[in-house]
């Protein structure tokens, strides 16, 4: 059980690895409970990342040691492009149901690490970024269970 929690805090991992694994393995878990283990573990990071990606970054451009500096201004300057290309577009609801969609897909570097990043960076109103992540990261937790059950696999044969 705590390895599928863990395993669901991890960056670019999250609960898209936590949940075939813990499949895999068999640990003896009910598919149900493995399923909000992994939510669980998923949605405990949102708002530490929320409050400190953003102050980390700011830090980090403000310090005289080049790389970090580099790396801190690069990922301020391109979140906050991308963002105002994404506002533009989408409006402000818009923009929340993009962040639940980008979540939901199960894929490396779409999870709630990244989307909360970027809310952070966009400074998006917290309440509705973490509804937004939290609904993505349910979607995107069925969606994985059903590809380890091999349901989908039985659908399209």
């Amino acid at each position: 059980m705590l390895i599928v929690f863990l395993i669901s805090m991890v960056p670019l991992i999250e609960l898209r690895g936590a949940i075939p694994v813990a499949v895999g393995m068999d640990l003896g878990l009910p598919e149900w409970l493995v399923l909000i283990i992994a939510i669980i573990g998923n949605i405990i990071p949102v708002p530490i990342i929320y409050y400190f990606a953003r102050k980390f970054l700011e830090w980090g451009a403000k310090k005289k040691w080049k790389t970090l500096k580099r790396f801190c201004d690069f990922c301020l300057k391109k979140g906050e492009k991308a963002g105002a290309k994404l506002l533009k577009k989408a409006g402000s609801y818009g923009t929340y149901f993009a962040l639940f969609l980008f979540v939901s897909i199960p894929i490396p570097g779409t999870g709630a690490w990244t989307g909360t990043l970027a809310a952070s960076i966009l400074k998006l109103d917290f309440k509705k970024t973490v509804f937004a992540i939290t609904a993505g990261i349910l979607v995107a937790g069925l969606i994985m269970l059903l590809i380890s059950l091999g349901l989908f696999k039985w659908l399209f044969n």
